[in-house]
């Protein structure tokens, strides 16, 4: 069995205080990094960069109280990451001054920066009020972890669609608005990893090259292709299908895809091993190896 060099999508959370009656999380493990150091020797995963999971990200939140509650969060990560492990700190850019705030308060704790995608109050990345934390990152040339929240639309409440259709979604809007909105042209030194295999974006990708080169409304035509600003994003390998992670790689390139787990939720990878065992074997090589980091 192959060693995994690193995991950068897997998730731990502080205890939920009673005040935060909004937050229910089942899932015990969250609540053990000794739970996830076990099933990373198991799996043979050498090391993981851990986040805050989407039911603590709380974008309803006023400022003030999203302060307090993001420094209690955060601090409560660095509290809970051991050897082998390094904290992704959320940065809520539903205020933005306030995630700069954060991300100057964390800069070289950990290994970098996580951020909502999607969600009610979620601010959208191409939004003007985003540029100063947009110029901090670039300027550290941080690693961004960027997994969704919350889908604002009621029709996938339903079967479980708000996760199933919702999450790829939501990602893939989030990829457009720093691919339309000329932010990813603006700051090629962000190392943008998204969750998910990039969602939706990967199937999208040859209608957004479409849009660009017949001029549609609002288009900047005289901006980088989204087929080359594609080619400088990482995304994470769960996407549960052989096929669609060879689409992934021929949009984002092979060698911009990193292992991620979503540990421990069952829609990840617990087993990745035999679950990524029908991805050719070069480009599994790569995934395992941290290629796209080197």
């Amino acid at each position: 069995m192959s060693r995994i060099a690193l995991d950068v999508h897997a998730h731990l959370a502080p205890p939920i205080p009673a005040q935060a009656s909004d937050v229910h999380i089942g899932l015990q493990q969250l609540f053990q990094p000794e739970a996830l150091l076990g099933w990373m020797d198991e799996q043979r995963i050498d090391s993981a960069w851990v986040s805050l999971p989407p039911p603590l990200y709380r974008p309803q939140l006023a400022l003030d109280h999203s302060r307090e509650w993001w420094l209690y969060a955060n601090d409560g990560l660095a509290r809970l990451v051991r050897p082998k492990l390094r904290p992704l700190f959320h940065l809520p850019v539903e205020h933005p001054a306030l995630a700069v705030e954060i991300a100057e308060r964390y800069a070289g704790e950990g290994a970098g920066f996580s951020l909502p995608a999607g969600g009610a109050n979620v601010t959208c990345f191409s939004d003007a009020r985003l540029a100063p934390l947009w110029a901090l990152l670039d300027e550290r040339r941080s690693f961004v972890f960027v997994h969704p929240g919350a889908c604002c639309d009621g029709r996938l409440a339903p079967y479980y669609l708000e996760n199933l259709l919702g999450n790829p979604y939501e990602t893939a809007v989030a990829i457009a608005h720093l691919v339309f909105g000329g932010e990813r042209h603006r700051h090629r030194a962000i190392r943008f990893c998204f969750a998910h295999g990039g969602g939706a974006a990967p199937m999208l990708a040859g209608r957004w090259q479409r849009g660009y080169e017949t001029r549609r409304p609002g288009v900047d035509a005289a901006a980088p292709a989204p087929r080359e600003l594609l080619g400088t994003l990482l995304v994470d390998s769960v996407v549960h299908d052989a096929d669609a992670m060879a689409l992934a790689a021929r949009v984002f390139g092979a060698r911009s895809i990193l292992f991620g787990s979503d540990w421990p939720f069952p829609m990840g990878l617990p087993s990745p091993h035999e679950q990524l065992a029908g991805v050719a074997a070069e480009l599994r090589r790569a995934i395992f190896s941290a290629a796209a980091l080197s």
